[in-house]
């Protein structure tokens, strides 16, 4: 995994540098969140997977025993019930290798970051 310290360039060279069993969920990621965010902009930002849709739109990455997931504070707090079953900071949550993703919780919580990159778009464009 030398490449890590040169940079990534593509989200697909990002995901080929982990073992199959990362690579898996991280496709799984991927999907799901473009799924739900379809208009959003996929590439590397900090050296991670990123979608960007009128501003950051999540994040995520692979850890040696778990995915992270990166929808900034606001979706964490937002879900903080449903995530309480997940090692969870103020704006990680952590989903375990050896457990399924939960695609629906992402899909929602996505789908929250939209709504709410858009309504911030949406005001900043009213107040010119």
């Amino acid at each position: 995994m030398d490449e890590k310290s040169k940079g990534f360039t593509t989200v697909d060279e990002y995901i080929a540098s982990f073992p199959e069993d990362a690579q898996t969920k991280l496709q799984e990621l991927r999907a799901t969140i473009k799924a739900a965010a379809p208009e959003a902009v996929e590439k590397i930002s900090y050296q991670m997977p990123a979608f960007f849709l009128k501003g950051n739109l999540v994040y995520y990455a692979a850890w040696k025993k778990h995915i992270g997931f990166y929808a900034i504070p606001s979706a964490n707090e937002a879900f903080k019930d449903e995530l309480s079953a997940y090692t969870v900071s103020k704006g990680a949550v952590q989903f375990p290798l050896d457990r399924p993703l939960p695609v629906d919780l992402i899909t929602r919580m996505t789908r929250f970051r939209v709504a709410e990159n858009l309504a911030r778009a949406q005001a900043r464009q009213a107040e010119e």
